[in-house]
C-alpha cells in the first residue's frame, strides 16, 4: 500500500525516514480493552508532507506519539532510517526525540515570561547544529516579533513561535497534532503556510494530523484513519498551495 514515492520525490529512489510495522496499542479501562492501534504499517519519506485525517478516537494521535517516541506500542516496531528503535530504552528514545524529532501541538506551550526569541532559544541551546532563533522565527514570518512576549502575540503568531521552536534544531521529523485546531480559518492558513515553507526550505519530513479534510490538498500523501487502522491511502498528483485551499 505504501510502495509508491510521494508526488514530489523521484519515483525510483524514495528514501524512507521513518517506518512503522504492525503497530498495536491496547489500553485497559477497567475490564474493557481499548485497541487504539490495530496493526498499522506506515512509511514516511524524506522531504514529504503527509496529512492524517479521521474522526476522534481513530488512532491518529496515538500513532504520532509512538512515532515521536512519546509513547511505546503494545507490540510492533518503529525504524528510523532503517534502524529499529528500542522503544523500551528511555535513554535511546530521549536521544532520538532530542536530535531528530520536532513536535507542534494544538496548544502552544510557550513560556509566558520569555520573549519569542527566548522561547526558541530554549531548544537551540541544547541542539547540535541549530538555526539561530532569528533564523527560525524569520522562516515562519516572525522576524519582526523577536522581542514580543506571548501575551503580545495573536494565537496564530504564538503557534508560529511554537513551530519555530520545533524546527530550530533542524529535526528530521516534524510531527504536528491539530496545529490549527484552536484557530480560525484565516489564522490557520497562516500557520499551515509556515509548515509548508519549513517543509519546502528545510526538507523536513512532516506529518500533520487534522479533522479538516480540506487541508489534505496541501499534502503529498493522505492517510485516512478508522478504528485504529489506516483504511485508505491517497497520493496527490500535485500539492495545492495553502492559500488556494477551499475551507
Amino acid at each position: 500500500m505504501h510502495s509508491k514515492a510521494p508526488a514530489n520525490l523521484p519515483s525510483k529512489t524514495p528514501k524512507v525516514t521513518l517506518s512503522a510495522r504492525d503497530l498495536i496499542k491496547v489500553y485497559q479501562a477497567g475490564t474493557v480493552e481499548i485497541r487504539a492501534l490495530d496493526g498499522v504499517d506506515l512509511d514516511l519519506y524524506e522531504d514529504e508532507l503527509v496529512v492524517l485525517v479521521g474522526p476522534s478516537g481513530s488512532g491518529k494521535s496515538t500513532l504520532l506519539n509512538i512515532l515521536g517516541g512519546l509513547d511505546a506500542p503494545t507490540s510492533g516496531q518503529v525504524f528510523f532510517r532503517g534502524q529499529q528503535l528500542d522503544l523500551e530504552n528511555d535513554a535511546i528514545i530521549t536521544e532520538y526525540r532530542r536530535k531528530h524529532v520536532g513536535f507542534v501541538f494544538q496548544f502552544y506551550n510557550l513560556i509566558a515570561s520569555l520573549t519569542a526569541q527566548e522561547n526558541v532559544a530554549l531548544v537551540t541551546e541544547i541542539a547540535e547544529a541549530p538555526l539561530t532563533p532569528t533564523e527560525a522565527l524569520s522562516l515562519v514570518g516572525l522576524g519582526d516579533r523577536l522581542n514580543a512576549f506571548p501575551a503580545e502575540l495573536s494565537g496564530g503568531e504564538q503557534q508560529r513561535v511554537a513551530i519555530a521552536r520545533a524546527i530550530a534544531k533542524q529535526p528530521d521529523l516534524l510531527l504536528c497534532d491539530e496545529p490549527t485546531g484552536a484557530l480560525d480559518s484565516k489564522t490557520g492558513i497562516l500557520v499551515l503556510a509556515a509548515l509548508e515553507q519549513v517543509n519546502r526550505e528545510l526538507g523536513t519530513t512532516t506529518a500533520l494530523i487534522t479533522h479538516n479534510r480540506s487541508i489534505s490538498g496541501m499534502a503529498d500523501r493522505v492517510f485516512r484513519f478508522g478504528d485504529g487502522r489506516i483504511v485508505e491511502t491517497s497520493i496527490n498528483a500535485a500539492r495545492v498551495p495553502v492559500d488556494e485551499l477551499v475551507w
